[in-house]
C-alpha cells in the first residue's frame, strides 16, 4: 500500500504557524475567568460588581422562605417559650425584628433591589436546645425575595441571641439558609 503524499505547499512563510502565536496559558485562564463571571449576573467582564438591571424581567408573584437556628441550653429555650427571660418577651420581639429587617434588606445588602413587600410570615418555635426561626416573604416584582427572607431570619436570630446572652453567652446561631423559593424565570426550588 502506498503512503499518501502531502501536497501542501509550505513555501509561503505566511502559511506556517509561528510557535509564538500559540495560546498563552494566562490568556486561557483569563478567558475561563471571564466566562465564569459572565454566569454571575452581578459581575461585569472586568470583575467589578454592579446592580443587575431587572427592567426586562416580568413582574410576577414571588416568594421565599429562609431559616435560622439558635442553639442554647434547654432551660433557656423553656424560658424563651414562657417569656420569663430578664429582657422580656423574646418571640414577639424577634418577630418584629424579622419584619423590620425584611423591609430594610436593600439598605443592608449593597446589590439588592428595593422591593415592594406584600407579606412576611415569621414562625419561631423551640424544642430541646434549639430555637427554630422560619421567615417567609412574598412580593409581586421583577426579582426574588431570597435575600429578604435570609435577612429576616438572620436578624430574628440575632435578636433572640441578644435577649438570651445574659443567661447563656455560649448560645450560637447556625443553619442560616434558604428553604424554598417560588416564582420568577427559574421557577420553584426547594431545599426542605
Amino acid at each position: 500500500m502506498t503512503e499518501p503524499v502531502d501536497t501542501t505547499d509550505v513555501s509561503d512563510p505566511s502559511d506556517v504557524s509561528d510557535p509564538s502565536d500559540a495560546a498563552d496559558p494566562s490568556d486561557a485562564a483569563e478567558q475561563a475567568d471571564a466566562a465564569e463571571q459572565a454566569d454571575l449576573s452581578h459581575v461585569r467582564a472586568d470583575g467589578s460588581a454592579h446592580m443587575v438591571d431587572v427592567s426586562a424581567k416580568d413582574v410576577t408573584d414571588r416568594s421565599a422562605t429562609a431559616t435560622a437556628t439558635l442553639v442554647t441550653r434547654p432551660d433557656v429555650v423553656a424560658r424563651i417559650l414562657d417569656g420569663s427571660l430578664p429582657k422580656g418577651e423574646v418571640i414577639g420581639t424577634a418577630r418584629i425584628a424579622a419584619i423590620m429587617a425584611v423591609k430594610k434588606t436593600s439598605d443592608l445588602i449593597p446589590l439588592c433591589h428595593p422591593l415592594p413587600i406584600a407579606g412576611v410570615q415569621v414562625d419561631i418555635t423551640g424544642a430541646d436546645d434549639r430555637v427554630l426561626i422560619e421567615v417567609s416573604v412574598r412580593t409581586t416584582s421583577r426579582t426574588g425575595v431570597e435575600m429578604e427572607a435570609l435577612t429576616g431570619a438572620s436578624v430574628a436570630a440575632l435578636t433572640v441571641y441578644d435577649m438570651v446572652k445574659a443567661v447563656d453567652r455560649a448560645a450560637s446561631i447556625t443553619d442560616v439558609r434558604v428553604l424554598e423559593k417560588h416564582g420568577g424565570r427559574s421557577g420553584d426550588w426547594s431545599n426542605r
